[in-house]
């Protein structure tokens, strides 16, 4: 929908205020549009209208998942799932748990979801929870759950699923997977497999999906590590989540350990006052240098939005010894992102090159939501597919 459409529908509603079909109709043309801050005032409307339309409250869900507000998104959704357990609904309320920290919860909604109907099997999903055991009777131990081979992966990507970011391959192929390859030839001249690697740039640009398809590149295992799987409350606890972590990952080398928001770890320890966050520092620092363990192997990544935030020591060599900057796609690779997207799906003649040029700056985040609004608002629905 272009802008005077828009522009019509708004002065349709100044006529109109009340117009809840309406102004549901604008709310979603501005979500499809990306105009979140717009979408979420419409639909926060609607719902002090009448506040039973569940489609307003799905389309907020989806805005602050969307803005990777993730708890929010969860308690919307839990709201919408009581009233109407719709089997869609709950796919959204799972990635929403997942990356929200609550992983085994999340792994418990999708194996309900996939013994009730697997047709709904997710690919992501599929990924992230191949730990579960699907089948009826298996047990958690009794509900499948093996909180190890959940937190450890091997990814069945590579960096043929990652489109555009030449640079940033070849300096990740030249750091992390050619001593990899070539241990003998790296071995002769002392040097290392392992190290470390800072990626940095805006947000939606590819940086998790980057580090999770190198690991699938040398077959290694991938360890991905948020915020909440290491801080707690009490002193001393958090050091050794960090601890238990390196270890685990040191167990399954060759290994790729991804942190997320590693900033947050991470902080300059100039900008503390409480020492609790500078001796999780100097854990980190510690397990960097593999002080007490042999880090041969293991392959270190972090993805910031703010490297400036993060304490120079981890900028020493032997750490996070190479930053690459992962910008925004360009042209051609915004093109090579919506080749792989969209492979499989009918789309007729489509000319991606001509899609690719007029969404410039849009990062790959923001690609995958343009798509997943157009199939939402093209694909039949299963009424009319029966």
């Amino acid at each position: 929908m272009d802008n005077d459409s828009i522009k019509a529908l708004k002065e349709a509603l100044e006529h109109s205020p009340n117009n809840i079909p309406l102004r549901l109709h604008l709310a979603h043309s501005l979500l499809g549009l990306l105009a979140y801050e717009e979408a979420e005032k419409e639909f926060k409307k609607i719902l002090s209208l009448d506040a039973t339309q569940q489609k307003a409250k799905l389309g907020l869900a989806t805005i602050y998942f969307r803005k990777e507000e993730y708890k929010t998104a969860v308690v919307i959704l839990e709201e919408i799932i009581e009233e109407s357990p719709e089997e869609s609904y709950q796919l959204l309320y799972c990635k929403a748990l997942l990356r929200s920290g609550n992983t085994k919860e999340a792994g418990e909604v999708y194996r309900d979801i996939v013994q009730y109907n697997p047709t709904l099997r997710d690919e992501e999903l599929d990924q992230q929870f191949r730990s579960y055991q699907f089948d009826e009777g298996a047990g958690d131990e009794e509900d499948g759950y093996d909180e190890d081979a959940l937190f450890n992966t091997r990814p069945e990507i590579n960096f043929n699923h990652v489109g555009g970011m030449h640079r940033v391959k070849e300096e990740i192929d030249l750091k992390i997977i050619k001593p990899l390859q070539h241990k003998d030839l790296y071995a002769a001249y002392g040097k290392k497999i392992g190290g470390g690697i800072l990626l940095y740039g805006p947000p939606g640009c590819g940086k998790t999906h980057l580090a999770r398809a190198t690991a699938g590149e040398i077959d290694a295992s991938f360890i991905s590590v948020g915020i909440s799987d290491v801080l707690e409350m009490w002193i001393g606890s958090s050091e050794k989540n960090l601890h238990e972590i390196f270890e685990r990952a040191r167990s399954h080398s060759p290994c790729v350990l991804f942190f997320d928001e590693v900033d947050a770890l991470g902080a300059s320890r100039s900008d503390m006052r409480q020492s609790a966050g500078r001796q999780l520092i100097n854990q980190f620092l510690s397990e960097l240098d593999g002080v007490d363990a042999n880090n041969d192997g293991l392959l270190i990544i972090g993805a910031t939005n703010a490297p400036w935030h993060m304490d120079p020591a981890f900028r020493r060599p032997g750490r996070f010894d190479r930053i690459i900057f992962v910008e925004p796609p360009d042209r051609v690779g915004r093109e090579a992102i919506l080749q792989i997207m969209l492979a499989g799906k009918p789309l007729g003649k489509l000319d991606l090159s001509a899609v690719a040029k007029k969404l410039d700056g849009f990062s790959g985040a923001d690609l995958q939501a343009v798509i997943d609004i157009c199939l939402l608002y093209t694909s039949p629905s299963p009424r009319d597919r029966g």
